[in-house]
């Protein structure tokens, strides 16, 4: 799907500063960086993918999708019907073991609309998600992704996503994945996995991946904006951490979650050029 296809749901966004200073240091090099996505790389004005409710000012957008694929229903009884389906699946994944469950949501889709019609729903789907959570690239992302590729800098990506999410570097950098420097198999997306973040799982296979490659985890670096989604598991995992605290919409420091009491990221960065301070 090209960029052109999303031009009227383009909505550039500036970070808003939080109050937090850079800080930290790392005592050893880097092998590999692993990004968060939302609230990291790319400004989310929900914070995190599907997080926030819709606001009364895009009810008007929704209720002019639904009237552009020909939708017998309000903006309203789709939000409910929507919300109302991931939690179902949620509960039905949460049964079989999944601690922190993750939804296809073309899939929801689907169901919701009675189509098997894949391309269309997954146009609606894209759409539908530009309209209630409205994503930028935060500043300087080309040029840090475009450094760590020179440097020959193995680069991951761990984040809760959809299907959607790679087409986000694709349509404002003009690259995929691979080309920007990105290795395939280091590459984990919630909705593959049907786990989401806190979930160990995503990190565990991010370990079993580096080890492959040679990679040992104390000599890797997450990067990521919320501290009980990123930080945690991250920790967990043996990597070395990066708080990313540029935009106050989606820092999440979990003050009061006492999974987090007792860690600190090793990195704090307000800015992502900040990162190649800490990489040389």
């Amino acid at each position: 799907m090209n960029r052109e296809f999303i031009e009227n749901y383009i909505i550039p966004l500036s970070p808003i500063s939080p109050k937090l200073s850079p800080s930290g240091r790392l005592n050893q090099p880097i092998a590999c960086v692993l990004f968060d996505v939302y609230g990291t790389l790319f400004i989310s004005d929900s914070g995190d993918i599907g997080a926030a409710k819709t606001k009364k000012q895009k009810r008007h957008k929704i209720k002019q999708l639904l009237e552009k694929y020909n939708l017998k229903t309000s903006s309203e009884n789709l939000l409910q019907v929507l919300y109302g389906k991931i939690e179902k699946k949620h509960d039905e994944l949460r049964k079989q073991g999944i601690d922190f469950p993750e939804v296809e949501i073309d899939n929801i889709w689907m169901d919701i609309l009675q189509t098997n019609d894949l391309q269309s729903i997954q146009q609606f789907a894209i759409e539908f998600e530009l309209i209630v959570n409205p994503v930028y690239p935060m500043p300087h992302l080309r040029e840090l992704l475009c450094a760590l590729k020179q440097q020959h800098m193995l680069m991951g990506i761990i984040s809760n996503a959809q299907f959607f999410t790679p087409y986000l570097f694709v349509w404002f950098l003009g690259c995929d994945l691979k080309h920007l420097g990105f290795h395939p198999n280091l590459i984990f997306l919630s909705y593959q996995l049907k786990h989401a973040k806190p979930s160990s799982l995503l990190f565990d296979l991010a370990v079993e991946q580096l080890k492959l490659l040679g990679i040992q985890t104390s000599f890797v670096l997450y990067l990521g904006n919320d501290m009980l989604n990123d930080i945690y598991p991250a920790t967990k995992a043996g990597f070395k951490t990066a708080l990313f605290a540029g935009d106050e919409r989606s820092l999440r420091l979990r003050e009061d979650d006492p999974r987090c009491e007792n860690i600190s990221a090793d990195l704090v960065i307000t800015d992502l050029s900040q990162l190649l301070d800490h990489l040389k």
